[in-house]
């Protein structure tokens, strides 16, 4: 299973997280966002990583030049759209993202927030389902409501993300089979500062499920 481990904002985290195990981890390049980190943070803490960790950064609403500049100069292997973006948006992205990954991140309140998502299966290489927040895109503690996702069966992969901690991870994975999670908040002590025993905690639990 994919284990993404996102707003990374210290060289030395990263590299501990990376070791324990985890498959991926996540860069916020939101400005606003508590977890920000510039492009050139960003580019030295992707130069400590094994090369065997995808390196996903995030963005909302940004304009394509923008990504397409920052993937590029921080070496990150992926981006994560957290917006409002269009398919139409989503492929002019591929086009230009000849070698990164796309992940699309919907936000769910109902399981009706989930039509159209097929308009993407061509334009993006992973979805992420987050749990909706009026104001914040992410990194909430808020959890889906696991049970309607039992049927979620999209043609491209996907990672669960929203609340997810150590402690209802196996509760979660019970209820839904994704391809990947995706953890921020549910293993920090504060926004940006990771808990590296929650941590080893969540991988241990996971890997005791596979």
């Amino acid at each position: 299973m994919r284990i993404k481990i996102c707003g990374i904002t210290k060289v030395d985290q990263g590299c501990a997280i990376a070791n324990l195990g985890a498959t991926a981890l996540g860069f916020i390049c939101v400005e606003t966002s508590p977890r920000y980190l510039s492009p050139e943070k960003i580019g030295e803490i992707v130069r400590a990583l094994p090369s065997r960790v995808d390196k996903i950064g995030v963005f909302v609403n940004a304009e394509v030049d923008r990504i397409v500049t920052i993937a590029s100069n921080a070496g990150l292997t992926g981006v994560q759209l957290h917006g409002d973006e269009s398919p139409d948006f989503c492929r002019q992205l591929r086009s230009q993202l000849l070698t990164q990954e796309v992940i699309k991140a919907l936000r769910v309140k109902a399981p009706g927030d989930l039509e159209g998502i097929e308009d993407y299966q061509d334009a993006i290489d992973a979805f992420l389902l987050d749990a909706y927040h009026p104001h914040q895109r992410g990194g909430t503690g808020k959890t889906l409501d696991w049970p309607t996702l039992q049927g979620f069966q999209p043609a491209k992969p996907w990672l669960l993300a929203g609340g997810l901690t150590p402690d209802n991870i196996l509760i979660a994975l019970s209820r839904v089979s994704p391809d990947g999670i995706d953890l921020s908040s549910g293993v920090e002590r504060s926004p940006g500062d990771k808990d590296i025993a929650k941590v080893a905690k969540l991988l241990e639990r996971v890997k005791s499920k596979e």
